[in-house]
Formats: structure tokens, C-alpha cells, sequence
């Protein structure tokens, strides 16, 4: 058991977008909003923290290079190892996600998110995306044996710009689904 169940629950938020606007950002914002809202409605509070992997690219490269995590990198783990629940929210482009997404979660050892209940966000770019991007990304946090919820957010352009001029539709049906589905998922992992 990570926390007494009537301690707040702990949500870690990390968002790996790179570009301005940060439409990435604003997407891993709904989706933590959504998630606290559904963990309201069943009674419970929570703690958000955000780790915005842009500002660690720097960090993220030396401890490539040579093997160096700094105060900021090893903060940023702690935060996401000790959470309830993780929020993951990355631009795609092409086939892959962010180099920063690769580089963050290529640093935290094995079986150190186990049975983490994880929400995947998916920011794109472009209309098309490849059918087989989001079982790639699931298959890197499972290797780290974390537990992604069965609906994974995807953002493409239509749904931006439907969201920008009516404020609702299939964008956030989709997150109001997946943050119930973490939201339970993070009320048994406390259990």
C-alpha cells in the first residue's frame, strides 16, 4: 500500500512537448483536471505535481553523455516513482515520440513503475497517425511493468480545432473516459 486511503492521492503529470505553442501541455492540463474531477466524485483529493520534460532536456542529455542525473532529473524521478497515478503526455511525430519522452523513461530502472496506473496522451501533429504508435509507447512504460489504462487520448489537428471553437466533442469525451478509468485505476493501486 503506497498511502493511507484518506490521504490525498498523489498525480504526477508529465508532459513531453517541446514546441509553442504547448498544446501538449494544455492537453496533459485537461487530462489531469479531468482525472481530478473524477477522483471527486468518488470522494477523494489529489495532489498534482508536473514535470515538463522540456525544461530537463539539458539534464536529460548530460546524464546521456555521462551518466550524471542533476538535483532537477533526480527530483523529477522521485516525483514520478512515488505517485499514485501518471499522467503521460507527448507529442508524436512520424512514427515516435518526443526525444525527451525516450530519454526520461530510458533512465528509470526496471520494475520501478510496478502496477503504476498510467494514462497515455498522445499530441499530433498530423491528421494521419501509424495504427502501431500507441502499442509502441504503451510497450515502453509496460517494460517498466507500469499498468496503462485501456483509453489512450489522442489529439490530432480536427479535434484541436473542434475543441477551440465549441469547447467539447469527442476530445474530451475521450479524456473524461480515460480519466475514470485512472481514477479507479489509482483508487485500487491504494488499496
Amino acid at each position: 500500500m503506497r498511502t493511507a486511503a484518506w490521504s490525498p492521492a498523489s498525480l504526477a503529470v508529465v508532459s513531453a512537448g517541446i514546441g509553442y505553442p504547448r498544446l501538449t501541455r494544455r492537453l496533459a492540463d485537461w487530462v489531469a483536471e479531468a482525472v481530478c474531477r473524477s477522483l471527486a466524485a468518488g470522494g477523494a483529493r489529489a495532489e498534482v505535481e508536473v514535470v515538463e520534460l522540456h525544461r530537463l532536456a539539458t539534464d536529460l542529455a548530460q546524464h546521456s553523455a555521462h551518466g550524471r542525473a542533476s538535483l532537477d532529473l533526480r527530483e523529477a524521478v522521485a516525483a514520478v516513482v512515488a505517485a499514485d497515478g501518471l499522467v503521460v503526455a507527448t507529442p508524436v511525430r512520424a512514427s515516435c515520440p518526443s526525444e525527451v519522452f525516450d530519454s526520461f523513461f530510458a533512465i528509470l530502472g526496471d520494475g520501478v513503475l510496478s502496477g503504476m496506473p498510467v494514462l497515455l496522451a498522445l499530441s499530433s501533429s498530423s491528421h494521419w497517425q501509424p495504427p502501431d504508435l500507441t502499442q509502441v509507447i504503451r510497450r515502453r512504460l509496460t517494460g517498466l511493468q507500469a499498468d496503462p489504462v485501456p483509453t489512450v487520448v489522442v489529439a490530432r489537428p480536427a479535434e484541436w480545432q473542434a475543441t477551440a471553437h465549441s469547447g467539447a466533442g469527442r476530445l474530451h469525451t475521450c479524456i473524461d473516459r480515460a480519466a475514470a478509468e485512472l481514477a479507479a485505476a489509482m483508487r485500487s493501486h491504494r488499496q
